[in-house]
C-alpha cells in the first residue's frame, strides 16, 4: 500500500434519543409452488419475471440455461415522483447470488419509498470471468434507460445498488461506463451505460492484497490473476471527476470484505473531487442486507434514503 494513499476516517458514535420511526421492510420472499428460477435460484412466483438482457442469447454465452442469461426484473411502485429507478446488484462473492435478502427485499423497500427498482441477475465465476460480469451490468443500466418512458423513469435519474461483490460491479459499473454507441442498430446499445448515483453497501472495491476479498476476486479473474488483471478490476484506481456521486455504508468489524475497501474508494472519490458521503458503523457482520432485525444497523437505511433525497432521487417525507 502506497504511503500517504488513504484517509484517516474518524467514526463518530451516534447517540439516538427519542423515538424512532420504524422502517417497515417487506418479510423475505419465500419459494413458492409452481415458482420460476433465476441464474438457477428461486424466483417466486408471485414476483415480477425476470427478463433476459439479450433476447437472442447474450454475448459470450457458453450455453443457453439459466446461469448462461442474465436478467433484469422490474418492480415499478404505484407512485415514482422523482422518476428515479435503481438497478440492483445482489452478491455472493462472484459465486452466487442473494436475489431475495439483497434483490427482491431490496427492491420492495425502494418501492414504499416511491422509487423503481430493477433487481440484476448476473453471470457468474467460475463458468464466466471478468469482463463479462460488468458487461451484464453495463447491458442492465442501457436496457433501463431505453426502457425509461416505459416506466415513467427519467434517463438522468439511474442508479445502481450494490451489496457485497455487487457492490464491487456497481463501483466497476460507476468507474468503467461508456457513452454507448450512437451507430448500433441495437437501440439499447446506444444508450449510456454510466449510472448517475451509486450505493454501496459493504462493498468489494479492490483486487489487490491484503484487502481483497480472496473469494470474489477468484470467482471473477480466475486463480491466477495477472497484475494487469487486477488493477484493471481494482474500482479505487478508475475514479475519475466523472464518477457518480456516491453512498457507502460497512462496518469496522466486517471480517468477510475488510473495511479499508470502502475507505479506500471514498479515499478516490474526495480525491477526484466527486460528492461522496460514507458511514461506517463499528459492529456489525458482513451480509446485512438492509438490516431489518438489526437496531444497531437499521438506521443506514434512513441515511441512504436521505441522501436520495437530498438529491431528488426520491420524494420527500411529507409533513404532519
Amino acid at each position: 500500500m502506497r504511503r500517504g494513499s488513504y484517509l484517516f476516517v474518524c467514526l463518530f458514535a451516534i447517540a439516538v434519543s427519542g423515538a424512532m420511526v420504524q422502517v417497515q421492510v417487506a418479510p423475505a420472499a419465500a419459494a413458492q409452488p409452481g415458482g420460476r428460477m433465476s441464474g438457477g435460484y428461486p424466483w417466486p412466483a408471485n414476483l415480477p419475471a425476470p427478463v433476459p438482457l439479450w433476447a437472442n442469447g447474450a454475448p459470450g454465452a457458453l450455453g443457453s440455461s439459466e446461469e448462461d442469461t442474465p436478467t433484469i426484473a422490474a418492480f415499478i411502485p404505484a407512485s415514482n415522483p422523482t422518476k428515479t429507478a435503481v438497478v440492483i446488484a445482489p452478491g455472493g462473492g462472484y459465486q452466487h447470488l442473494s436475489m431475495v435478502r439483497e434483490g427482491s427485499d431490496v427492491a420492495a423497500w425502494l418501492n414504499a419509498r416511491g422509487v423503481a427498482a430493477f433487481v440484476l441477475k448476473y453471470r457468474l465465476g467460475m463458468k464466466y470471468h471478468s469482463p463479462v460480469e460488468l458487461g451484464d451490468a453495463k447491458r442492465a443500466i442501457r436496457t433501463v434507460r431505453a426502457d425509461a418512458a416505459k416506466y415513467g423513469i427519467a434517463a438522468d435519474h439511474i442508479g445502481m445498488w450494490g451489496f457485497s461483490a455487487g457492490g464491487h460491479l456497481t463501483a466497476s459499473a460507476g468507474t468503467m461506463f461508456d457513452g454507448g454507441d450512437a451507430a448500433a442498430t441495437d437501440p439499447i446499445e446506444q444508450q449510456s451505460s454510466r449510472p448517475d448515483f451509486l450505493l454501496l453497501s459493504y462493498p468489494v472495491i479492490t483486487m489487490e492484497d491484503p484487502y481483497v476479498h480472496k473469494g470474489s476476486r477468484t470467482y471473477l479473474l480466475g486463480a491466477t490473476p495477472t497484475q494487469a488483471d487486477m488493477d484493471a478490476m481494482s474500482a479505487e484506481l478508475h475514479v475519475t471527476a466523472q464518477t457518480p456521486p456516491t453512498f457507502l455504508f460497512t462496518t469496522t468489524d466486517d471480517h468477510t470484505v475488510p473495511v479499508l475497501n470502502s475507505v479506500m474508494f471514498y479515499t478516490a472519490l474526495v480525491k477526484a473531487g466527486v460528492p461522496a458521503e460514507m458511514h461506517i458503523f463499528q459492529h456489525g457482520a458482513h451480509g446485512s442486507g438492509l438490516a431489518p432485525a438489526n437496531p444497531q444497523l437499521q438506521p443506514y437505511t434512513d441515511l441512504l434514503i436521505k441522501w436520495m433525497r437530498e438529491r431528488g432521487y426520491a420524494a420527500a417525507v411529507a409533513g404532519p
